[in-house]
């Protein structure tokens, strides 16, 4: 018998068990309704007719990792690979859109951190050549400032593609974050007052840095235009005398040419009264307007720009790109106390304010802030020391509790360890006690025989007489047996592996004319025995998966 040839005679749609990743999972994105950008699709049949109810594959701890959307809360969330943090953060996702469409004036703004590969490398490559130092040292000098540049450079590009109208290179996790306009631009930009204004092209220029060097200055003076804010008065001044400084030099030696006052004898230029000296005069204080705006103010916005390039870390943008963004905006704004050209936290602070205040206007009250997978990126690569130097700075009580903004972490296991060697200063420092914190996602058998069973009747086809997960199984088994079997698989990737084996040990076991469609106790107890083993050498780290 093939496997096809089981999943026929049981109406079964397709194999509720081949999917491991939430992410390239069909069966999993139908349960939530979640396409993969995290929007809301169509529920699958089996939940619109009432045989699975809504939220049947959510882990018991969702509502406390969840909270109030309102309120945004820290949830910090450590889990075995396998125990379902992707697919949590997909239900984040559903249940955030969810929330937005019923309170579209009070929105809350999703920034996904679930892809560090582009921050890590941009922050490598600059803070290696700085430091001269390996991969790891390098992480290692991976700040909380750093993190929040990156928070920012995400929401700010989002901020910029609605206001001007303009789809830029994402930044961080793919879409890692989009603003979507309650209204007309015009409309919001009309209620924006001068201040808040300002704030949105100080953050352009800071952390706009989904384009390249070519791009960022561009989209500063689009920017500006849009926000309808002068240009700068001092720049547009010294330019003009940059370019018709020479006029009166010119003006001067034709009227006096013309009057006779100039003369062509050599002997006469060393004579005072002689009006040359007035138009040498003229020249000399143009030339001094020319390198002052073409030489000298070139340098100070190129230094300025290198500062704010070394303290931004994360951004793509180069020197020139910053200095002539810089150049675009009023002198007002090219200040330290609101540019972060330190390495100080409170600029950061007051940048997550401005950012604030100006989602306001776009409908939006409160910021959540998911991070996920930091094992993956080439640059950690599953090591939990690197892991650590990157997770660690976020763990701040400072940071974790700002009002209107909620970080939802979800960790690997490895880092749940090393956090338990950590010392008193640190837990004073972090006030875990004060940020929602699991240990474990931990999964009962009777959990994942709910989660197994919901995924079987969502795969079946349409008007099939409705089964359950033990109806697989041959009239010794018991619903208990099942259940203590799924129990010792302890993650959702492994109770699917078992029953997916299941499938294919029977099929392999029997022809198709003997017509036993029902898995026997011999073969779950022999499949049983094969996958704790695996799950033993698994945690023992013995075993690739």
């Amino acid at each position: 018998m093939n496997l096809q040839q089981f999943l026929d005679h049981w109406k079964i749609a397709e194999n509720p068990f081949r999917g491991e990743e939430a992410r390239q999972d069909p069966v999993f994105l139908r349960l939530e309704a979640v396409s993969q950008g995290g929007v809301a699709g169509n529920a699958p049949a089996a939940v619109i007719s009432g045989i699975i109810k809504p939220g049947a594959t959510t882990h018991s701890d969702f509502e406390k990792i969840a909270g109030d959307f309102s309120q945004p809360s820290t949830a910090i969330v450590f889990g075995e690979k396998g125990s379902g943090k992707t697919a949590i953060r997909l239900q984040l996702a559903d249940r955030l859109n969810a929330y937005n469409a019923a309170h579209p004036e009070a929105r809350c703004m999703w920034i996904g951190l679930d892809d560090l590969n582009p921050v890590l490398a941009r922050f490598v490559e600059r803070t290696k050549v700085e430091r001269k130092a390996t991969v790891a040292d390098t992480l290692g000098k991976f700040r909380l400032v750093d993190h929040i540049d990156a928070i920012m450079t995400a929401g700010v590009a989002a901020v910029v593609d609605a206001t001007i109208k303009e789809r830029s290179p994402t930044v961080g996790a793919g879409a890692a974050a989009v603003v979507e306009p309650r209204e007309e631009i015009r409309k919001i930009i009309k209620k924006m007052d001068g201040a808040t204004r300002r704030d949105l092209l100080a953050m352009q220029v800071a952390y706009d840095g989904a384009w390249a060097a070519s791009g960022g200055e561009q989209r500063t003076r689009k920017l500006r235009r849009t926000l309808r804010i002068a240009p700068p008065i001092g720049g547009m001044v010294w330019s003009l005398l940059a370019f018709f400084g020479w006029v009166p030099a010119v003006a001067v030696a034709v009227l006096q040419w013309r009057g006779g006052q100039i003369t062509t004898d050599p002997m006469q230029f060393t004579r005072a009264e002689s009006p040359v000296w007035v138009v040498a005069g003229l020249l000399a204080a143009w030339l001094i307007v020319l390198v002052k705006r073409s030489v000298y103010d070139r340098v100070k916005y190129l230094t300025l720009g290198h500062r704010l390039r070394k303290q931004v870390r994360v951004s793509a943008r180069s020197d020139t790109s910053f200095g002539r963004s810089l150049r675009a905006i009023p002198q007002a704004l090219v200040d330290p106390a609101v540019l972060p050209i330190t390495g100080a936290d409170e600029t950061r602070y007051a940048m997550l304010d401005r950012l604030k205040r100006v989602l306001k206007h776009f409908g939006y009250a409160s910021v959540l802030v998911v991070v996920d997978r930091v094992d993956e990126p080439t640059l950690i690569s599953g090591d939990p020391e690197r892991m650590k130097s990157v997770v660690w700075p976020m763990l701040n009580n400072k940071f974790l509790q700002q009002p209107g903004l909620g970080v939802k972490m979800l960790l690997p296991m490895e880092l749940r360890h090393a956090l338990f060697r950590e010392s008193a200063s640190f837990f004073q420092e972090a006030r875990l006690d004060k940020q929602n914190l699991i240990e474990r996602l931990n999964w009962t058998g009777a959990m994942l025989y709910d989660l197994c069973d919901a995924r079987l009747r969502a795969c079946r086809v349409t008007a099939a007489e409705p089964i359950t997960l033990l109806d697989l199984f041959a009239e010794d088994v018991t619903k208990q047996d099942v259940i203590d079997t799924l129990d010792q698989m302890h993650q959702p990737r492994d109770a699917f592996k078992l029953l997916y084996q299941c499938f294919t040990e029977h099929c392999a076991s029997v022809t198709s004319d003997q017509a036993q469609w029902r898995i026997p106790r011999l073969t779950l107890e022999s499949v049983k025995k094969a996958q704790v083993e695996r799950v033993k050498q698994l945690y023992r780290g013995i075993r690739p998966a």
